[in-house]
């Protein structure tokens, strides 16, 4: 079982995290989730990595989770006759529908829909924003832009429209083929890419069908103003400074960042920061001392995960960077003003049953002498409610089903264990002691918590605490017959 921190890894596989060895010193590092994105390569080359993952997950004896990223509707302009033209501040370009190649004065934009949503004054950017464009006029099927920031264009340039909500869903025709190949693979969690809406999420809700659980990236000004409606309808988030640093002024995105974590954790759904964490480890052994700093800052506002994309699918030094983040995690979750932090942030809502024992299982373990807070969870909502509360000692995750740890393997703190199906809660104790004391985490006569929800095998009915002793005698007492 991996212990050495909380605070979880997500890394994304790709050419240079591909091979059985590779993905496998990766989860030995730190990593406890791996992403997919579905952006690159095929089907069979994310097959073939979910293969591996699962095989390694059984060696290691331990859940693995696995994210697959689907691309989303990405807006890109069209291709040019005569290779790359500079944009001089000044000029005037127009983006229309033509089919034609296009010229250092027009180049196809392959949405007719977008076209007619724009409007004068609206802003374009090319580029990751390298370009900007202000559209100053619209005609049938076109609309007429000025250069304010110039530079070279080039064939399928990406394109962000920072001042308009898209008239597109957030999954195109390649989306919901790769939702379903997704689905029927086993993946833990699917996420969603340029989400505007909370219909956004419903949609994929409705095709996912309980198969997977559901992630919002946010990355469009859109999604920020809609957070409160996409939080209630989303299983988790993803920061994704990427695009949103492109379409926002970048010095919004440290209190966005904040704003959303702090969202997040309120009503416990967990929460990643991605985006070029230790960029320069591409192709770099070391980070630098901004990275370092943001891996850390992130952690310090209360995130569940943090992320790696480029760093550990197509760079030099994956293992380096996963073992950077983790080491960089572990610091962090050592030093006092993080502790302070995460309860000084803690939300006090008890509005249930649920989530009245949630707080009440981390009080009795901060006043008492308890080693571990085990929860027996059939859905993972008992586990998500005890990791929302930080809770200073180790957090154990028991289940009968594989889907439900491997899902929890996102969630801050939580250690999942597969146990037997239990009817009574004298036997889901039993469960608890027999696994603390396989993982070292108690010895005899040390004090656990045990929470559950009675009767079993019903998701969210959590009622019950129980402090309990590891001793042999509570394993013998369990034993049927």
């Amino acid at each position: 079982m991996h212990e050495l921190k909380s605070v979880k890894i997500v890394a994304t596989l790709g050419p240079a995290s591909s091979s059985r060895e590779v993905i496998r010193e990766l989860a030995l590092a730190g990593v406890d989730v791996f992403r997919l994105n579905m952006s690159h390569g095929t089907q069979a080359d994310q097959a073939a990595r979910y293969e591996l993952i699962r095989e390694i997950e059984y060696e290691l004896e331990r859940p693995i989770g696995v994210l697959a990223d689907l691309q989303g509707p990405k807006i890109r302009c069209g291709v040019f006759a005569n290779g790359p033209h500079d944009l001089p501040v000044g000029a005037t370009f127009t983006l229309d529908s033509d089919d034609a190649p296009g010229s250092a004065s027009r180049v196809r934009l392959p949405h007719p829909e977008i076209l007619d949503t724009l409007k004068e004054g609206a802003t374009v950017l090319v580029n990751d924003g390298k370009i900007r464009l202000r559209v100053t006029g619209t005609r049938d099927g076109a609309v007429d832009t000025v250069v304010e920031v110039g530079g070279a264009i080039s064939d399928r340039k990406g394109i962000n429209l920072p001042d308009v909500t898209l008239p597109l869903t957030a999954l195109t025709e390649k989306d919901i083929k790769d939702l379903e190949f997704a689905c029927e693979l086993g993946v833990d969690w699917i996420a969603l890419s340029f989400v505007q809406r909370a219909e956004d999420v419903e949609e994929a809700k409705q095709r996912i069908d309980g198969r997977a659980g559901v992630m919002v990236k946010v990355e469009k000004p859109a999604a920020v103003n809609n957070f409160d409606a996409i939080l209630e309808a989303t299983d988790a988030v993803m920061v994704a400074r990427g695009d949103l640093g492109v379409e926002m002024q970048v010095s919004e995105l440290p209190p966005i960042q904040k704003k959303l974590i702090n969202a997040c954790r309120a009503v416990g759904k967990p929460v990643i920061v991605a985006t070029q964490m230790l960029e320069s480890m591409i192709t770099s052994p070391v980070p630098t001392r901004a990275e370092v700093s943001d891996v850390a800052g992130a952690i310090y506002d209360g995130a569940d995960a943090v992320m790696l994309s480029a760093e550990s699918a197509a760079g030099d030094f994956p293992i380096e960077a996963v073992k950077t983040m983790d080491q960089v995690a572990r610091r962090v979750e050592r030093d006092p003003v993080y502790r302070s932090l995460m309860e000084a942030s803690r939300t006090s809502d008890k509005t249930s049953i649920a989530t009245a024992i949630a707080a009440a299982a981390r009080e009795v373990a901060e006043t008492t002498e308890i080693r571990a807070i085990c929860c027996f969870t059939q859905s993972g909502s008992t586990g998500m409610l005890a990791s929302r509360e930080r809770p200073r000692v180790p957090l154990i995750a028991l289940t009968p089903l594989i889907s439900t740890a491997r899902r929890l393997t996102l969630f801050w703190g939580i250690r999942s264990a597969i146990v037997d199906p239990v009817e009574r809660f004298k036997l889901a104790v039993v469960s608890a002691v027999r696994v603390t004391r396989s993982l070292g985490i108690t010895e005899e006569n040390d004090r656990i918590v045990v929470t559950a929800g009675v009767p079993f095998n019903q998701p969210g009915s959590t009622n019950i605490l129980r402090v309990a002793l590891a001793n042999e005698r509570a394993i013998f007492e369990g034993e049927p017959g």
